[in-house]
């Protein structure tokens, strides 16, 4: 959407990612991107860290589920999503505001780790899958133009 705050983080998991279920069904997860900015000091002539920004996170459905089941503590992630600022109420009265990082993209970050990726099958409105398929089987062979029923030429400008 237009005017939206869209951020992209990149820190570590402070812990293993919890999902739960709404009363609707739906499931999300909530986890905390601990994110430690560098810098080089030249007059020390030695990297130094600045004050780490832990960020709440949370994402919602199949990506939630995905998250639970592949992400732990520790793991450094990239995190892109919209900041959400809300507001509550703590039990003694008090009002709190806290931004919040809407995920709608994580992946394991790949400078300092290995990954293997396995896409996940999903069932479409038609009840045919829309991930992990095979292409479809080629169809019959054109015919040429003028009803013959031969094969066409293959053209030598196609490397295929």
């Amino acid at each position: 959407m237009v005017g939206e705050t869209v951020v992209t983080v990149v820190g570590n998991l402070t812990d293993d990612p919890e999902i739960r279920m709404t009363p609707s069904g739906d499931a999300v997860t909530h986890f905390t991107v601990a994110s430690t900015p560098r810098a080089f000091d030249r007059q020390s002539n030695e990297w130094k860290d600045a004050d780490t920004l832990f960020l709440r996170c949370s994402a919602w459905r199949q990506m939630a589920e995905h998250i639970a089941r592949s992400l732990t503590r520790g793991t450094r992630v990239i995190v892109q999503g919209r900041l959400h600022q809300r507001a509550y109420e703590t039990k003694e009265g008090e009002k709190r505001t806290v931004i919040e990082l809407e995920a709608t993209e994580i992946g394991p970050s790949l400078r300092y780790a290995d990954a293997t990726v396995s896409k996940t099958s999903r069932v479409g409105a038609s009840g045919g899958t829309l991930f992990g398929t095979e292409p479809p089987a080629p169809k019959d062979t054109p015919r040429a133009p003028d009803g013959d029923k031969s094969t066409p030429e293959k053209s030598s400008t196609f490397p295929f």
